[in-house]
């Protein structure tokens, strides 16, 4: 089974339903046959790389809101994360353009690392002090490097813009179509959805529903032409080699 998650690094709600949904996959007897694919997702796609603010800064411009009411929503989503065993600076965040760190993830993807440079992505955006906008490129290599990644790969993917941008944006697109307007969010084999920071018991749920309504799979033979098993084909016990 395929889980596929559309995120977005700046996205606080993505750090803590991604916590949330790996509680519930750990429990799930089926751990080993699900698959989870990252997706991209900007939030601030209109973003120039260069701009760069302030979290309180932007949530006040972006919603209308008083500092006060910015911190107050901060804390709260510091108090949610603590509940998931998460770090979350509540103050002191930059937020920024998040386009080049979705081509690096459609890089881990092909080198299957990908959950690790999301996480790596995650905990510096949230977590530690340093900020994930502000150092420049070096500080994406820095992080690749700790996921897995080799450097002079991921500095190759930056100093190229086109690289993977397709990809970032095909998903886009795919959210779009898929009616996602917001993340996170959580498709499940195709056929079910979950949108939000849901508690792991949703999540738990949806994993068992959506396991238990996989569709058998249906085996066309020859018809008229050919019994059932006729054709040639290879097994645990070799390849059968017709006799003449």
């Amino acid at each position: 089974m395929r889980v596929e998650i559309w995120s977005d690094i700046a996205c606080p709600w993505c750090y803590v339903g991604k916590a949330r949904f790996e509680k519930a996959l750990d429990a799930f007897p089926h751990r080993d046959q699900v698959e989870v694919v990252h997706r991209s997702f900007e939030l601030d796609p209109g973003r120039a790389k260069g701009d760069i603010q302030p979290v309180i800064t932007m949530l006040t411009k972006k919603y209308g809101m008083s500092a006060a009411q910015a911190q107050a929503g901060e804390e709260n989503l510091g108090a949610q994360a603590a509940a998931e065993g998460l770090e979350y600076r509540t103050q002191g965040r930059d937020h920024g353009n998040t386009f080049d760190l979705h081509r690096l993830l459609h890089l881990a993807k092909e080198h299957g690392r990908q959950d690790e440079l999301i996480q790596a992505f995650y905990r510096a955006n949230f977590a530690e002090e340093r900020s994930l906008f502000t150092e420049g490129d070096e500080r994406l290599v820095e992080l690749a490097v700790e996921a897995g990644l080799d450097a002079d790969d991921v500095r190759k993917v930056l100093a190229d813009p086109s690289a993977y941008a397709d990809d970032v944006r095909a998903d886009e697109r795919e959210a779009a179509q898929l009616g996602a307007t917001g993340v996170p969010f959580f498709v499940l084999d195709r056929k079910y959805g979950v949108s939000g920071a849901q508690p792991a018991e949703v999540f738990e749920q949806a994993l068992t529903q959506a396991w238990g309504e996989r569709s058998p799979l249906t085996l066309i033979d020859g018809g008229a032409a050919a019994a059932p098993g006729d054709a040639d084909a290879c097994g645990p016990d070799g390849c059968a080699v017709p006799q003449r």
